[in-house]
């Protein structure tokens, strides 16, 4: 009889874990983006500019693997988790700075009828909303803002953050996004806040939001010199991170804050896309900040996509950026794009991107040496080149794969 009750629990235990199994699911996936890329008029180590060719990963999507999982909890509510890492395909290295887990880390609940609540490392509202419908999502960073400056090339994570995105409710869904900053005694340094709404209604799109990200300010994170020079740039301890690897927002890496608003807009017509967007940033200073002035950028862009046949996309677009405040400049931008599919998981890809800027940049300072102004040189995309002149051109011909 014991041998029984043994075995009838055991098999009671197998089915229990069968049933559990049936109702969650964990997947595997990621991306693999590589090409052989060259950019003219980039600046080498002497300051001056030369031809640049080598390996380049990531031009339409950043290389990725992760892991994602769903468990039906019943009545509609499911719990759901995404762990997601970047790596550098020609070195392999962490990306993101070496974080294990820096393109997404987050737990939350979703119900089909109430919404997604999540926390952890995520996008921001402007990402997961307005950028969808711009043509970073069809080219990547050949296609995006100069200099990444409203992140619409999605260079930006906000860590500890609790965000809300509510079901679609006839073509209609909003996002609100908070990120506690998490410092004694100051709740709201380093704090991140926004929203998006998108609408959709046939075959027009359009996406509209606000989003802030604040740098630290208490003086262990933001101190200055005896002869009040700032010694440190954008916040470890801020919740968001901003790109200010480039020349054109290197020199407002001291903001005490970064306020963004875009909105988008997307018609498909047959094999038409036609898209619009639009973004204001605000670069705000305060007593720590290495400018004075409030550095405020305009963008407007368009783009044109055109499905020759069912494995051929083409692309062309356009970005104006306009910087006013602290410093005046502009960058003009025309971007072609080509992407060629062999299968649904593998395609082929050739981007490329001539910019021209003119005007004055803010170049960052140090701990002893104050920031100083020079003539605007031109930074393509997210890639951290800077060019020496005003002009810039970047040629990539590229494979991406999906798993």
């Amino acid at each position: 009889m014991k041998r029984v009750a043994l075995s009838t629990l055991s098999l009671a235990l197998l089915a229990a874990a069968g049933t559990a199994h049936a109702q969650s699911s964990v997947t595997l996936y990621g991306v693999i983006d590589e090409s052989i890329q060259w950019a003219h008029n980039t600046m080498d180590a002497s300051g001056k500019n030369s031809n640049l060719v080598g390996l380049a990963g990531g031009n339409l999507s950043g290389n990725r693997w992760g892991l994602k999982g769903t468990e039906d909890l019943g009545g509609g509510l499911k719990a759901i988790f995404q762990l997601e890492n970047g790596f550098d395909i020609n070195n392999g290295t962490l990306g993101q700075g070496g974080l294990m887990f820096g393109r997404q880390a987050y737990v939350g609940l979703t119900h089909e009828q109430f919404g997604t609540v999540t926390l952890g490392r995520q996008y921001d509202p402007l990402v997961d909303m307005v950028q969808p419908l711009t043509a970073d999502n069809y080219f990547g960073s050949t296609f995006a803002t100069p200099g990444d400056v409203d992140n619409n090339d999605n260079s930006s994570r906000t860590n500890s953050g609790i965000k809300y995105v509510s079901p679609v409710l006839q073509g209609f869904q909003f996002e609100g996004m908070y990120a506690l900053g998490g410092v004694a005694g100051a709740t709201g340094s380093g704090q991140s806040w926004g929203g998006a709404a998108t609408y959709g209604i046939g075959s027009f799109n359009v996406a509209a939001g606000y989003y802030k990200m604040d740098n630290g300010s208490t003086l262990a994170s933001r101190t200055t010199t005896k002869d009040g020079v700032s010694s440190v740039g954008w916040a470890s301890g801020a919740t968001s991170g901003a790109v200010f690897d480039n020349q054109i927002t290197a020199g407002y890496a001291s903001a005490k804050s970064i306020g963004t608003a875009s909105i988008a807009a997307q018609y498909v017509a047959g094999p038409f896309t036609f898209g619009a967007r639009y973004s204001n940033v605000q670069f705000k200073s305060d007593g720590y900040s290495q400018f004075e002035s409030t550095q405020k950028y305009n963008i407007a862009a368009g783009f044109l996509g055109y499905q020759l046949n069912p494995a051929l996309l083409l692309g062309l677009g356009y970005t104006w950026t306009h910087g006013s405040g602290d410093t005046s400049n502009t960058y003009n931008q025309v971007s072609l794009g080509a992407d060629y599919n062999l299968s649904k998981r593998t395609d082929l890809y050739a981007v490329a991107a001539w910019q021209h800027a003119n005007g004055t940049q803010r170049n960052p300072g140090d701990s002893t040496t104050p920031s100083t102004t020079s003539t605007a040189g031109a930074a393509i995309g997210s890639y951290g080149f800077n060019s020496a002149s005003s002009s810039q051109t970047l040629v990539s011909l590229g494979i991406r794969h999906k798993f």
